[in-house]
């Protein structure tokens, strides 16, 4: 793939007419690129353990509002945070 030296893509029409003003090409990804991201997305999406968690009326209200505006479940949600979580992807504020 070949990229301008000071490209910065800040939304998708910048990123489709650098595409089609040939400065960048797409590359087909390799079966095994494919196969490891398939083996990735049955892992990171397998669910077969249930919990039951209490929370405030307020947290519950704020995750279910979160979640209608990324239009996915809440249920989605909270298990994609603690996903995140447990793979370090979310930090902590000190």
């Amino acid at each position: 793939m070949k990229t301008p030296k000071a490209l910065e893509m800040n939304d998708e029409s910048e990123l489709m007419e650098v595409l089609e003003r040939g400065e960048m090409e797409i590359e087909r990804p390799s079966r095994q690129v494919l196969a490891d991201l398939k083996q990735a997305s049955e892992n990171t999406f397998k669910k077969d353990q249930r919990i039951n968690v209490r929370l405030s009326s307020h947290d519950l209200l704020g995750i279910q509002k979160n979640a209608l505006q990324k239009g996915i479940p809440y249920q989605t949600l909270i298990s994609g945070l603690i996903h995140q979580y447990v793979e370090g992807d979310l930090l902590e504020k000190h």
